[in-house]
């Protein structure tokens, strides 16, 4: 059978156990899914429980199947590092030897000076924070002076949080937009973040328009093939953001896991061309992982399971389905960066064998080396297709 679509869902940070080299990254004992499920009692994940998800890792509450339903197997990251970007990018095989630059200590006072100058603005912070808690303690003297509010993180991000009745969210992008061409170079983060706020203080809330302005990836990926070739890469949630639109055919914004779904739904149900849909599911990182909440976590993860048949059921006969993620973020663990981990990986779809182990994959980008190898496009520079194991 030929196969026409392929969706892949990066459910962003779930990871599945510590890497061989957790260590140098300072995670050792880091499990995301396990972790999580050992602490709120168990995981009620019917959906991907009967895939085979308790088949990659034991997770309380989640029992292994004699014959489930999806092939199954985890993936190991090589690239040197463990944030959003470089995930996204070796899943569609590009692998980086060089990490992108983190600032512990915040920006340096050059690259601060050249910010204030070039937009016109003072800074507040500039040092590693919660995007929640930065808000409150410099909210109400950003909304008196109109400074905007810089902080890092555990992350490569320069990150650029504004009131939106202070600071248009346009104008906070064009902010944006102007540091992210200061930070080249030696100080080239993989991204710049917009961060806009409203509310009053005591009671600041996040909005859904940030943006983020990400580095160029800088060699093709399997989304330039695809496109090269004329296929559809349709982009749901920030994988537009992370490619900087590179290899990205069309796109579409999300709010929420919940937005992103319904959006996958509809893409899934409308969009029959050829290639590949794409998604991002950011809540599990950005509302639970920074955050260090493993029972809000545990219901995100139950909420997407419920919805999981929705899309199982929006599927052609030619289509195949790919649930995977990108990194870990542990909630169980004192910090509240990004973990150094094996991600899952579920195939599903007419065309796939039930209960293939894809085993354990030596790099992400094996799931773009099948991507190419099963669309029939140029393959990426690293990975080895599996498309052998999985097709009937």
């Amino acid at each position: 059978m030929a196969i026409n679509r392929i969706i892949v869902i990066v459910l962003d940070s779930v990871g599945i156990g510590e890497l061989p080299d957790a260590a140098t990254f300072g995670d050792v004992g880091s499990h995301t899914l396990g972790n999580i499920a050992r602490v709120v009692g168990g995981l009620n994940l019917p959906n991907m429980e009967a895939l085979g998800l308790g088949n990659i890792a034991i997770l309380q509450g989640v029992i292994p199947q004699y014959q489930p339903k999806a092939g199954y197997g985890k993936m190991a990251e090589v690239s040197a590092g463990k944030d959003t970007t470089t995930g996204h990018w070796e899943l569609m095989g590009l692998q980086l030897t060089q990490a992108f630059p983190l600032y512990p200590d915040g920006f340096p006072p050059e690259i601060m000076a050249r910010y204030k100058a070039e937009t016109g603005r003072g800074w507040l912070g500039n040092y590693p924070a919660s995007g929640t808690v930065i808000i409150e303690e410099l909210g109400e003297e950003h909304m008196r002076t109109g400074k905007t509010i810089v902080y890092t993180s555990g992350d490569s991000v320069f990150q650029i949080a504004a009131h939106e009745e202070v600071i248009p969210v346009e104008e906070l992008y064009r902010i944006c937009r102007i540091a992210r061409e200061i930070l080249r170079g030696e100080h080239e983060v993989s991204r710049v973040i917009a961060r806009p706020f409203v509310g009053t203080p005591g009671k600041f809330q996040r909005t859904a328009n940030r943006h983020d302005f990400s580095v160029k990836p800088p060699a093709p990926t399997v989304l330039d093939h695809l496109k090269e070739a004329g296929l559809m890469v349709y982009a749901v949630g920030k994988i537009n953001d992370i490619f900087d639109g590179e290899g990205i055919t069309d796109s579409v914004h999300t709010q929420d896991n919940m937005d992103g779904l319904d959006k996958t739904i509809a893409a899934i149900r409308q969009r029959r061309e050829r290639g590949l849909i794409f998604i991002n599911l950011v809540d599990f990182d950005a509302k639970f992982g920074h955050r260090n909440n493993p029972q809000g976590y545990a219901n995100a993860l139950e909420d997407f399971d419920r919805r999981l048949p929705e899309i199982m059921e929006a599927l052609a006969e030619d289509d195949i389905l790919a649930i995977t993620a990108d990194h870990g973020n542990d909630p169980t663990t004192p910090s509240t960066d990004h973990s150094r981990e094996y991600v899952p990986l579920l195939i599903t779809g007419v065309p796939v064998r039930a209960g293939v182990n894809i085993g354990v994959r030596h790099t992400f980008a094996d799931l773009g080396a099948t991507i190419a190898d099963i669309l029939s496009v140029k393959p990426p520079l690293a990975g080895t297709s599996f498309k052998s194991m999985i097709l009937k």
